[in-house]
């Protein structure tokens, strides 16, 4: 609609200053602008940690909602897929990109992880995989017993595209690699955690798929890992989400893998994770009791 256009500079100046713009265009400039205002507040971060804190600020209007998700029942995994597919992860917030606040609180990685090796006379192998513990204070969690949180993970990184065009039969055909995350569950142990990614990982590899295992996400393991973008949103009580204590990143096969010729499997992936919990207002001050927790440095393990 014109009404709803964008003003913008014409370029031809001699004939009309003004002119506007809309659809697409439109929404890349605003899109570069808000990057842009992220960046001014955090110069060091990287481009894949802008985008993904654009993204994780992000949530989804009810006008999308009512067009999307049905009203008659309890919106399942496929709808919000649907949801994904058409509208992203709805409208970013600029506030919420960049400041934490009593009850919602936000922790930012950037790091760089090695997908492949190669050992001699042996095929390319998967090489790491990235636990990053989360500094949530357990003991102000288990306090607010039932209380209904959220935690939002969000993971960006860059692919570098295939050189030859890409085939029909294979998802790994296009990107360099992939990358996936999963959150411990409240009744794992770390090295059950740990087994259970390396079988993720090995599932991955051979091109297969999984039973849904938490169904407290919002989008879920089988529909959010698609493209170098994944964000999702767990739902539960504050005393469930104290003992889900660490994140895993690992990778998946891309065509530094499968085409060992090109002898791109020693190379680094960048990646930025995003982790938050958001709680009602309440008279607990999450940010303060986690400031206080990660004075002491946090080790990630590889």
């Amino acid at each position: 609609m014109p009404s709803l256009s964008l003003l913008t500079t014409n370029h031809e100046p001699a004939n009309r200053l003004f002119t506007t713009t809309n659809a697409t265009s439109a929404a890349t400039a605003l899109a570069s602008r808000l990057a842009a205002r992220v960046m001014v507040e955090y110069p060091d971060l990287w481009p894949e940690t802008i985008r993904a804190l654009i993204v994780h600020s992000a949530e989804w209007t009810d006008a999308m909602k009512r067009m999307f998700l049905p009203a008659d029942r309890t919106p399942s995994k496929a709808d919000y897929q649907t949801l994904v597919r058409c509208c992203g992860f709805g409208v970013p917030d600029l506030d919420g990109a960049i400041w934490s606040v009593s009850n919602s609180t936000t922790m930012v990685v950037q790091v760089c992880l090695q997908p492949f090796r190669k050992e001699p006379g042996r095929p390319v192998t998967t090489s790491e995989m990235h636990l990053h513990d989360l500094p949530w204070p357990v003991d102000v969690l288990e306090q607010l017993g039932d209380l209904q949180v959220e935690m939002r993970v969000t993971l960006s990184y860059f692919v570098e595209p295939n050189p030859s065009r890409r085939g029909p039969t294979s998802r790994y055909r296009y990107a360099s690699h992939g990358l996936r995350f999963d959150v411990k569950r409240s009744l794992e142990t770390v090295d059950s955690f740990r087994r259970r990614i390396n079988a993720l990982a090995r599932v991955d590899e051979q091109d297969s798929t999984w039973s849904e295992g938490d169904p407290a996400w919002l989008i879920g393991s089988q529909n959010r890992h698609k493209g170098s973008l994944h964000s999702d949103i767990w739902f539960g009580n504050a005393a469930d989400l104290a003992s889900r204590g660490y994140v895993a990143v690992y990778p998946s096969t891309g065509w530094w893998r499968t085409r060992p010729n090109l002898e791109q499997y020693e190379r680094e992936a960048r990646y930025a994770l995003v982790v938050s919990i958001r709680t009602p207002e309440t008279d607990v001050d999450l940010y303060t009791a986690i400031e206080n927790r990660i004075r002491v440095p946090t080790v990630v393990e590889t």
